[in-house]
């Protein structure tokens, strides 16, 4: 038998949620009961997209410092960032994946607080265009049963 992690998640989540917490008082447990259920079916979808959301944003990161080496002055960031971007992801295990991405974004963190130190228009651009990934890493984040 295969564990089929997400469909456990859900089936857990659907019994706390409508067999469960109908039948428990009083009305503090019932809604503990609720809250659970709801946490489930959110890292069900955490499960679910989690190594893919990794790989695309790590991608994303990579794209992004590839092109921010080809406009940055500064040669030890420039020769950061050209090996961050020829980097590769070591595997598909979570912990993996988490620990490139993690340090993807302080190499991103360490690049824009280069940028912010800079006047000029291509800054600027670069600027915008780090705004422009937060944004959409933020979005990959997002959960479609609650608003955080």
């Amino acid at each position: 038998m295969k564990p089929d992690v997400p469909k456990l998640l859900e089936v857990l989540s659907a019994r706390l949620l409508f067999d469960v917490a109908p039948n428990v008082q009083p009305n503090y447990r019932q809604q503990s009961v609720g809250i659970t259920g709801i946490l489930l079916t959110m890292v069900k979808e955490e499960t679910e997209r989690a190594a893919a959301r990794r790989v695309e944003e790590n991608a994303a990161l990579r794209a992004l410092f590839g092109r921010a080496a080809t406009q940055i002055g500064d040669g030890a960031l420039r020769t950061k960032l050209a090996e961050a971007a020829a980097s590769r992801d070591p595997s598909l295990l979570l912990t993996e994946l988490e620990n490139a991405n993690a340090a993807l974004r302080a190499l991103l963190i360490e690049l824009h607080a280069h940028v912010e130190e800079q006047s000029a228009p291509w800054a600027r651009a670069l600027d915008a265009e780090i705004w422009r990934e937060l944004a959409a890493s933020t979005e990959r984040r997002r959960l479609s049963l609650a608003p955080f």
